[in-house]
């Protein structure tokens, strides 16, 4: 990792942005024969072969040779370029080549429908697009529908490739100038494009550098989906801080621990998800004994998935003795954020010990603001749910070429994240829910994400549960709703687990949890298999896929004449 001088010079450095980061490194006189980044195979050099390794001279050669590439075939500065593939490399290349022409990296998840991922990349005004094999046949005979200037897959890209690069390369860029488009979950639908800047995707990492950076931050897994902006944010962080990076294409819980075991990082990132994944395994029999830290984003980890996870590894603390000393366990800090936030607003940090759970998300970031808003813009005092509003440097600009959604998101100079949420009276916030995924029922509003949380905490037998709504045609029973709905749960029963009670017993069961607490009960609880969650392209759970498919289910059980 760096040292202090070198910290201080990267903070003092008023061209960095996140669009240009492997070039300042290399004018900061960084060994090129240092290597910075790991992979896993899913990447295709120019001129064959999937290098595990890169050293910076190697990698900052790749992305010349792409840029280089790209510049031949008429990409310019502000040029939107199409990227659709499964490898985060992939990904990660592009992102270093295409900034560093001053053109716009659009990430396309390769977990998208192919319908949906040619009407998304048309809607950016893409000029060209890159896929790995497996994609490329999504976008054939499409070319010219979609006003694509080029299509073409990595393998294209051979050692001979090597272009002139143009004039005064690489592109000088200002703080506003948009470097990469990456896209929301798409839980309600086509997904959000959601543009960065040079300043907005690097700004919370620079403010980190400010601040203290431990011995975690030293070799670096990400396993988060390498299409979100997320994984490019840490990606940099790596590379300014020296340390290893491991870019890791799979967010299966399984993949995660065997790389952990095989790169033994100190930190792992990633989404909640793949925690709620990781934490299913029996963990005991795996080697964690390198992790120091866990980092999570995107939505609130689960009290039960954060405890499993900071059982496992080490860290160092400051003793009553005032000096540093390393205990068992390790450090969980819960981020909520999003691809529009750029960064965690919110950070919880927990370790063997803590007790701030409860769907405590911690305060906000302190070079940003949050609020609980009414319906009408007005902060709400502690206690009162209310819609999640933010404020922060880091968040986008807009929504790429739709700004009638992103202004539509904004409430009293906020932008709504889409939660709802509640303070306490030290300001400390609290996630509820999604509001599409709030249940009005008959016996009050089930807020789905707290109700999953309290089962998962009481019932160990658990490895998982999803609640979701089910109401009649025509009927909106959400949070924006006036209607009422029926709230189901859905267990997923741990695999090692020898329970036997059927769906009857398990809703008797559930609901004295539920009632001991004070929430609304649910109408029936019912048990499923993994395989039966639906997930979408960055690996959340879409809920309202699921609500559909067990409404259909539900008719289909009620038409046969079985009980529902």
């Amino acid at each position: 990792m760096i040292g202090k001088d070198e910290r201080a010079r990267i903070i003092a450095d008023t061209e960095l942005g996140a669009g240009n980061v492997l070039h300042r490194i290399k004018a900061y006189g960084r060994p090129m024969d240092e290597r910075v980044l790991w992979t896993d195979g899913t990447w295709q050099a120019p001129g064959g072969g999937s290098p595990g390794v890169l050293t910076l001279g190697e990698l900052d050669e790749v992305v010349e040779t792409y840029a280089s590439w790209y510049h031949a075939r008429g990409v310019r500065p502000r040029d939107p370029v199409a990227i659709h593939t499964y490898s985060s490399t992939e990904f990660a290349i592009n992102f270093l080549a295409l900034t560093s022409l001053g053109a716009i990296p659009s990430f396309v998840n390769g977990n998208l429908r192919p319908e949906i991922a040619r009407e998304y990349v048309r809607r950016q005004g893409a000029v060209g697009v890159l896929t790995d094999q497996a994609h490329a046949p999504v976008f054939d005979g499409y070319l010219d529908a979609l006003n694509l200037t080029f299509g073409t897959t990595a393998g294209a890209i051979g050692a001979d490739a090597r272009q002139p690069l143009p004039e005064g390369y690489p592109y000088s860029h200002d703080r506003t100038d948009p470097i990469i488009i990456s896209h929301s979950s798409g839980t309600t639908g086509m997904p959000k494009a959601v543009p960065h800047t040079h300043e907005t995707l690097l700004y919370a990492q620079l403010h980190r550098l400010k601040l203290s950076v431990g011995s975690a931050m030293g070799r670096l897994l990400v396993a988060l989906p390498g299409s979100h902006n997320a994984a490019m944010s840490v990606l940099m962080f790596g590379l300014l801080l020296r340390s290893p990076v491991y870019l890791l294409s799979s967010q299966r819980g399984g993949d995660v621990l065997d790389a952990a075991e095989e790169f033994k990082p100190t930190t792992i990132f990633a989404f909640a998800g793949t925690y709620g994944e990781m934490a299913a395994h029996d963990l005991s029999e795996r080697d964690l004994s390198s992790v120091e830290a866990w980092y999570n984003t995107g939505d609130a980890a689960h009290e039960a998935h954060v405890r499993a996870l900071i059982a496992q590894g080490s860290f160092e603390t400051v003793g009553k003795d005032l000096k540093r000393h390393r205990v068992a366990g390790s450090v969980f800090t819960d981020g909520l954020g999003s691809s529009e936030t750029g960064y965690s607003i919110f950070h919880n940090g927990h370790k063997p010990g803590s007790s701030a759970y409860g769907r405590c998300i911690g305060k906000p970031m302190s070079f940003a603001q949050a609020a609980v808003l009414s319906e009408d813009g007005k902060p709400l005092p502690p206690g009162e749910v209310g819609r999640l509003g933010v404020k922060s440097p880091t968040l986008t600009p807009g929504y790429w070429n739709d700004s009638l959604t992103f202004h539509r998101l904004r409430l009293g100079g906020y932008w709504l994240t889409g939660d709802l949420s509640y303070q306490d009276e030290e300001g400390r916030f609290y996630h509820l829910d999604r509001a599409p995924d709030a249940i009005r029922t008959g016996t009050g509003i089930v807020f789905s994400t707290r109700t999953e949380e309290l089962l998962l905490r009481e019932l160990p037998e658990l490895a998982d549960c999803t609640v979701v709504a089910v109401a009649p045609d025509g009927v909106r029973a959400d949070w924006d709703g006036d209607g009422v709905g029926d709230a189901y749960v859905l267990l997923q029963v741990a695999a090692e687990a020898t329970d036997v009670r059927d769906d009857a017993a398990w809703t008797v069961t559930v609901n004295e949890v539920l009632t001991t607490y004070g929430f609304p009960v649910l109408t029936k609880a019912l048990r499923m298999d993994a395989a039966d969650v639906v997930k979408g392209a960055t690996g959340k759970v879409l809920k309202r896929e699921m609500r559909e498919r067990f409404r259909a289910r539900l008719l289909d059980e009620r038409a046969a004449g079985s009980p529902a």
